[in-house]
């Protein structure tokens, strides 16, 4: 512990925004570069160093939190990050995007404003990069096992990244045209830039990982056939299967799920697209789902030149303290104003939608709602609360119910569904199918970043213990060593 006062000496403080009026006129990140290295060792200084860190807990990759906190007060960089990446394989990732249930479990967070945890994680990080200390790990032998990975999002980059620096050919299959998955196309410009993602995937690339981008497994590729030309396969496809809202006028033109309408703002952003085929210019949009992915919506369509932005959520407004359900160390369903909140628009609590309204060319117009209550532990609606709003552009944003059934991976595959609709597995995230593994979204349904990378890497050790044969791989000592793989 490098500053037993540090949490009695600083109080928190977390990264500049910049000011709306100038964030809201271009799509990078929304933090003011660079303000968080002048206070991050302070910062650091607050963590208690715990006879019990439950940091550890709150976290699904067991990250070393006071370790690297005590190295970042210190501002030993190269330790911190190589404490970092003990555990994580992109701390640039979730340091920005996660929502970080290991500040909701910090000891410190029982009577004070916890450790600012993220803010450190991803200055490390990005300290790192600059630095130069993030570079190739390309194993020192290869093992002759070739593995296929579908796909490219955290947990399946996870995965891969593991196994190559194990020894192991390893090719990712991407059905869309970049590598990233919802990394590259699900999230914003102004929460990650994509150039984080692009030199994740230079490094994995110099260290042997090979990229597949274009070909789904399924359709333009037979998982029977993928089988055969690899070792092992690795599903980390994620859950794609959009949840749907099944109301009259459902099928009027301007009503999008909202991995129709978030890709296409990306796509400009890369260069596809001048001005995106779904825009929110000058429209009154409505935003269904009170979640991240919603709040994504809300912030592109600001962007866009919204003429007015609503968000509706079906439950009721959470508080904004924890309620007596949700004791620490657990992570609390807490009121949370995001930076896309804070650029504008109204969110509206406890109301669902009865059905949607057109013009004569078959355009959405008004979206018709009331509100709603609990009554002996069923929603149910409030009569006389009945009205409309405008709606030229509605998004739906209302989560996802698993992996793609469309494509015939499961099928050609031959896998087993849990209750849920996920892809079953065993204790190696093995799934029915010997050889074949999942990891993430696809057999854990949709979840967070966190628990994405946490699996692609329990699942890449699984994988390595069916190629190798090994009953139980060595303790790790240094990232750089094969025993990472747990």
């Amino acid at each position: 512990m490098a500053d037993p006062k540090g949490f009695l000496n600083h109080g928190r403080e977390v990264a500049k925004s910049r000011p709306v009026d100038v964030r809201l006129k271009d799509w990078n990140e929304v933090y003011v570069p660079g303000s968080l290295l002048p206070i991050i060792s302070k910062q650091a200084s607050r963590c208690m160093d715990c006879g019990i860190p439950f940091c550890h807990n709150g976290c699904p990759l067991g990250n070393l939190i006071p370790e690297w906190n005590d190295f970042a007060y210190r501002e030993d960089w190269s330790a911190a990050s190589e404490r970092l990446h003990a555990t994580n394989n992109f701390p640039e990732f979730t340091g920005r995007l996660c929502p970080a249930p290991c500040e909701s479990a910090c000891v410190l967070g029982i009577n004070q404003p916890a450790v600012t945890i993220k803010n450190v994680e991803v200055s490390i990080i990005d300290k790192a990069w600059d630095s130069g200390d993030v570079e190739p790990q390309a194993p020192e032998r290869l093992s002759g096992k070739t593995v296929a990975v579908i796909g490219s999002g955290p947990a399946g980059l996870a995965a891969a990244q593991q196994l190559t620096r194990a020894g192991h050919t390893v090719a990712v299959y991407e059905r869309a045209d970049r590598v990233g998955g919802l990394l590259r196309y699900g999230i914003p410009e102004f929460k990650m830039e994509k150039r984080h993602i692009n030199r994740r995937i230079e490094q994995m690339r110099a260290e042997g990982t090979r990229f597949r981008t274009g070909i789904e497994i399924g359709r333009d590729l037979k998982a029977t056939d993928l089988k055969k030309r690899y070792d092992a396969v690795v599903i980390a496809a994620g859950a794609t299967t959009a949840r749907d809202l099944p109301v009259p006028g459902r099928e009027l033109n301007g009503i999008h799920q909202a991995m129709e309408y978030l890709p296409l703002a990306n796509k400009v952003q890369e260069g596809d697209y001048v001005t995106p085929p779904i825009s929110a210019e000058g429209k009154h949009v409505v935003v269904i789902g009170g979640g991240d992915t919603g709040a994504d919506c809300v912030g592109t369509a600001h962007r866009q030149g919204a003429a007015s932005v609503t968000q509706l959520e079906i439950m009721p407004r959470p508080g904004e303290d924890r309620a007596p359900h949700q004791p620490w160390p657990t992570f609390p369903m807490l009121y949370k104003v995001t930076s896309a909140h804070e650029e504008g628009g109204e969110r509206v609590y406890s109301v669902s939608t009865t059905h949607f309204e057109g013009d004569e060319d078959g355009n959405v117009q008004w979206l018709h709602l009331s509100e709603v209550e609990f009554i002996d532990g069923k929603l149910t609606s409030k009569p006389g609360t009945e009205r409309k709003i405008p709606a030229q552009l509605v998004t739906l944003a209302m989560g996802f119910t698993g992996t793609d059934r469309e494509n015939g991976l499961v099928e050609q595959f031959g896998l087993e569904l849990d209750e849920r609709g996920n892809i079953a597995r065993d204790a190696d995230f093995q799934t029915n199918v010997p050889g074949v593994f999942v990891a993430g979204d696809a057999g854990r349904g949709q979840s967070l970043i966190v628990w994405a990378i946490a699996e692609g890497r329990s699942a890449a050790r699984g994988c390595d213990r069916f190629l190798t044969g090994a009953s139980e791989l060595p303790a790790p000592i240094r990232p750089t060593d094969r025993s990472l793989m747990v």
